[in-house]
């Protein structure tokens, strides 16, 4: 039976500048040196703001931490006269391997569609990055439609236009919780990814349904995570709010700890 290595993802929208964020990642690996903990078994990524992605690369790099890291967000273009764009290019000439597409807040605050999505997740596979494809339902979609209905329709139109085999995560975010304080409960987070995961077989493959990591995303905190972990379709978490405290993060990180089968 094939094992998906969890994901525990750190969004740290709009904050910290690249000082902070060397700082930031520094205490993050302490903290998680400090309590004997290797994350062998979960991989660890931070996702820091454009101006930050240079320094925390090198730190990263340089004193081998073993985190991944990536961009909130890439251009459907690949170069040309984008004001304000960054090219997946670009992106990967900094190693990151991952970068999140269609967050709520870019779907709510700039107006991203489907189709522009779709664009992204293409225009980060075509450089390599695994794109972290966001889905999700507000208050009102909950309400009119049911938990899997809409973030099940934004997915699959993401995968009716890429290859069969493209190496993704998906992360399951319901508007209505993400920085709530009232996460999802865990059966609800493990319907909808189990839906989702149904439509990764339907669309690509079971093959790579089988594969490819979906995570939850809204209000996650140390308190909660090792409940959502025990979800056999959850496999990991995409972190807003608590990721910005170190210590706290850290302790997401260390869900093995604290799941029991």
């Amino acid at each position: 039976m094939l094992t998906r290595r969890p994901l525990i993802a750190g969004n740290w929208k709009m904050n910290f500048d690249h000082l902070r964020a060397v700082a930031f990642v520094q205490k993050i690996a302490w903290t998680l040196k400090d309590a004997k903990f290797a994350p062998t078994e979960v991989e660890v990524s931070v996702f820091p703001p454009f101006t930050d992605i240079r320094s925390v690369q090198t730190l990263i790099e340089s004193d081998s931490l073993g985190f991944a890291f990536g961009a909130q967000d890439l251009s459907p273009f690949d170069d040309g006269a984008h004001t304000g764009d960054v090219s997946g290019e670009f992106l990967a000439k900094l190693n990151c391997r991952y970068v999140i597409i269609g967050h709520s807040e870019r779907r709510q605050n700039h107006h991203e569609d489907d189709e522009l999505i779709t664009a992204k997740t293409k225009a980060a596979l075509r450089h390599g990055l695994v794109p972290v494809i966001c889905v999700g339902e507000t208050s009102d979609d909950l309400d009119k439609f049911g938990a899997s209905a809409v973030p099940v329709g934004q997915l699959r139109a993401v995968l009716a236009e890429i290859p069969a085999d493209s190496e993704i995560v998906v992360a399951y975010e319901p508007v209505w919780a993400i920085g709530s304080g009232q996460a999802a409960t865990p059966a609800q987070a493990q319907d909808v990814c189990a839906a989702l995961r149904s439509v990764i077989a339907e669309s690509l493959s079971p093959e790579t349904a089988d594969s490819t990591r979906i995570l939850y995303g809204g209000s996650v905190k140390s308190g909660n995570i090792a409940s959502f972990m025990r979800e056999k379709d959850v496999d990991g978490a995409l972190v807003g709010g608590a990721s910005l405290d170190a210590e706290e993060f850290a302790k997401i990180v260390q869900f093995p700890r604290h799941v029991i089968a």
